[in-house]
């Protein structure tokens, strides 16, 4: 018998890992019931945030952690170690924190595991270091027994300094949503490499430290750039809701104005998915004052992660803690998914 058997036992489900409602409630009704404050003025993991922000001398000391698991481990666009490193570089930079002071690693790889895929997975997390500007400045490894994991799992911890929080708490009437760049592709790009699908190549994740692109729209949109959220586990629509309900607002999308690339639209069409479900890991979805929009908007598309970035909605006092979708025929509400479509994909 396991621990964790025992008659009643409630189970946890892979819906409460895979972003959206179920796991949102699995953290505040398990991890978020003790353990004392951080320091005075800290906004911590109750924040239910990107990351948590420390003040320290008039700056904030930015942290966030990850852990990654995905299968294939290698995919059209990237692999678990890219997923790794851009995960927490660009969970900082939704805080506001672009140029990050460093990362650990934590790695669990299971006995028997390949060498050489080993090695492969490492290059790629210098290699994406080296484009995030940033170093592994410690880590720690374990080996568990085989069959006791499957394959690799991969934690990054990152920390660095912002001179203001970017939450994802400060929108108002009015305000306008971009994203800055095509939904959907990381997940799709997964799920179609698991199930072996042949697209023509046209799908690629687009997993990379968005850090620079996102400095330039903070440099552009000053403090008329109120909010950002990383739209990955549960897709632009969960991030869509948690910016809607956290503010008490609700959110217009205009589902003509979502950028989304040829082959994820072949693919969503065919493993019959909303691309606004589907995890992203080169991306970011921002609120912005209405003067501020176009500047931003600019800024994004001069930078080449952000050439495809746009205006996608809007916030109002219509049905707080909603997201109305404006199809250009209608009106309908998004749904929140409970959970990523498929697990193991970030």
């Amino acid at each position: 018998m396991n621990d964790w058997d025992g008659p009643g036992e409630r189970r946890v489900s892979l819906a409460e890992g895979a972003g959206g409602r179920a796991m949102r409630a699995l953290i505040q009704e398990v991890f978020l019931q003790s353990g004392p404050p951080g320091p005075p003025g800290t906004l911590g993991a109750d924040c239910m945030d990107d990351g948590a922000a420390i003040p320290v001398d008039g700056r904030w000391l930015i942290m966030t952690t990850d852990s990654h698991v995905v299968k294939p481990l290698f995919f059209p666009g990237g692999d678990i170690g890219r997923i790794a490193v851009s995960g927490t570089v660009n969970d900082l930079a939704m805080m506001g924190c672009t140029e990050p002071l460093g990362l650990t690693l934590g790695v669990v790889v299971e006995e028997g595991f390949s060498r050489e895929l080993l090695e492969r997975v490492q290059a790629s997390i210098a290699e994406t270091c080296r484009e995030a500007g940033v170093a592994i400045v410690s880590g720690d490894t374990k080996v568990m027994g085989r069959g006791e994991l499957d394959g690799l799992v991969l934690n990054t911890t990152g920390v660095g300094f912002a001179p203001r929080v970017v939450r994802d708490v400060g929108l108002a009437h009015g305000d306008l949503l971009l994203v800055t760049g095509t939904v959907g592709d990381h997940g799709l790009a997964v799920m179609a490499a698991r199930g072996g699908l042949e697209l023509g190549g046209e799908l690629r994740s687009d997993v990379a430290p968005i850090g620079a692109l996102v400095r330039r729209a903070l440099d552009a949109g000053g403090e008329g750039l109120v909010a950002m959220k990383d739209p990955t586990r549960g897709g632009l629509a969960s991030a869509l809701h948690e910016l809607a309900a956290k503010s008490g607002l609700g959110i217009t999308l205009d589902e003509r104005a979502v950028p989304v690339s040829t082959g994820a639209r072949a693919a969503s069409e065919l493993l019959g998915i909303d691309p606004l479900h589907v995890a992203n890991e080169g991306k970011a979805v921002m609120a912005v004052r209405p003067e501020a929009a176009e500047r931003v908007l600019a800024a994004l598309r001069s930078h080449p992660l952000g050439r495809d970035a746009a205006i996608i909605g809007r916030c109002t006092t219509e049905q707080p803690g909603r997201v109305i979708v404006d199809t250009g025929f209608g009106r309908r509400l998004l749904s929140e998914p409970e959970g990523e479509p498929m697990p193991r994909i970030c």
